[in-house]
């Protein structure tokens, strides 16, 4: 499994900016939405308000010899996946650029729009996303990974800035929290130590109240 860090993350948004790749990108390294959530995403369950800012997944874009066709997602059930302020202001530039852009087409885009979509509005297919995002990715000097591996770099992330697994494993998707330990026990070893350092500082924390009679020094 690959996966970027940080700062290789900051490197690989900076890089598809200008792309139109940005979105899906940015929805999967920030998410951890899969390729099909991300082509089957309509507006209609975006929501960007002060108080509830978040997205519902309810269906995917599978690729089949015929075109796409649109299913249930992966887990069977459908889940929402609460966003960042980073994110929300993304996905408003986004809606007023595309909104813009289909207006000059005589498309009026409504509740569902695809989030992600061509020029004129129509869906894209999955396969399409994946050529476009090795063609692009080509161009940098990041390592060569999958587009999937940006939800394992989501993934890794949470996990290594302490995030509870269930709250990952709700945020991804996956039908049990057993999923998502097995898949990212690699970020473990690196969660125990700082548990424990945590553990240990509380409890220093602690003595040394005792010690001085329970008095803030």
């Amino acid at each position: 499994m690959l996966a970027y860090d940080a700062a290789q993350t900051a490197e690989l948004l900076e890089a598809v900016r200008p792309t139109r790749i940005f979105i899906p990108t940015l929805l999967a390294v920030m998410c951890g939405l899969r390729r099909g959530e991300i082509l089957a995403l309509r507006w209609g369950r975006v929501e960007l308000g002060d108080n509830r800012r978040q997205l519902s997944i309810v269906e995917s874009a599978e690729q089949t010899r015929d075109g796409v066709r649109y299913k249930e997602p992966k887990s069977g059930r459908a889940r929402t996946v609460s966003l960042s302020s980073t994110i929300v202001a993304e996905l408003k530039a986004h809606r007023a650029r595309q909104a813009e852009e289909q207006l000059r087409l005589g498309i009026r885009p409504d509740e569902n729009s695809f989030v992600v979509a061509q020029y004129d509005g129509n869906p894209i297919q999955p396969n399409s996303l994946t050529h476009e995002w090795v063609r692009i990715l080509g161009k940098t000097s990041l390592p060569r990974i999958r587009f999937h591996d940006l939800r394992h770099t989501h993934a890794s992330q949470m996990l290594a800035a302490g995030v509870h697994p269930k709250v990952a494993s709700e945020r991804l998707g996956h039908s049990t929290i057993g999923i998502t330990l097995d898949l990212y026990s690699h970020v473990m070893p690196g969660m125990q130590a700082d548990a424990a350092e945590q553990v240990d500082a509380a409890l220093q924390a602690a003595i040394s109240a005792r010690g001085s009679g329970g008095r803030v020094v």
